[in-house]
């Protein structure tokens, strides 16, 4: 019989301005290994690419990232390993076909996917899923679920 499969661990934190949200992201960044998988949810202008720059550049990568809406996926190099952002907000669904382009990206790679849903079903599982709300002003709730408990722990101890 296979082993159960772990229950997600979830934790919610409200960052009140741009720079605790990049310190999130920063920590996150610090727990992940290449291979791993981040998906991002949240509205428009939610703040998943400044999430994204935050977490890429903790990753070591020292020049602007951008959102890859109009070409899909923008891949960095960095002494950490390489870092792909995808942004699947243009894409109705990926099909099997499709995955052959998008599959290099994943190739190795910390890999942080904008909208997934497009793809799911056809790329790989997240690692983690990093969900991302409105608040007043420029708070932000950002709530990490992941089914690695120790992950999620690790983060709590290192933030507020």
């Amino acid at each position: 019989m296979p082993p159960p499969h772990p229950s997600p661990s979830r934790h919610s934190w409200v960052c009140s301005d741009l720079t605790a949200t990049e310190a999130l992201a920063a920590a996150l960044a610090a727990q992940l290994r290449p291979g791993d998988v981040v998906w991002l949810h949240g509205e428009l202008g939610a703040g998943k690419t400044a999430f994204v720059r935050a977490a890429a550049a903790a990753l070591g990568v020292d020049r602007p990232v951008t959102s890859p809406t109009y070409t899909v996926g923008n891949r960095y190099h960095a002494a950490g390993g390489d870092i792909s952002h995808l942004d699947l907000y243009r894409s109705s669904g990926v099909t099997v076909e499709e995955w052959g382009d998008l599959e290099p990206y994943f190739d190795g790679a910390f890999v942080f996917v904008e909208w997934p849903d497009a793809g799911r079903g056809v790329m790989p599982d997240p690692r983690v899923t990093v969900d991302i709300e409105f608040g007043s002003g420029d708070a932000r709730l950002i709530t990490l679920v992941c089914d690695d408990s120790g992950l999620v722990n690790a983060l709590v101890a290192a933030l507020p």
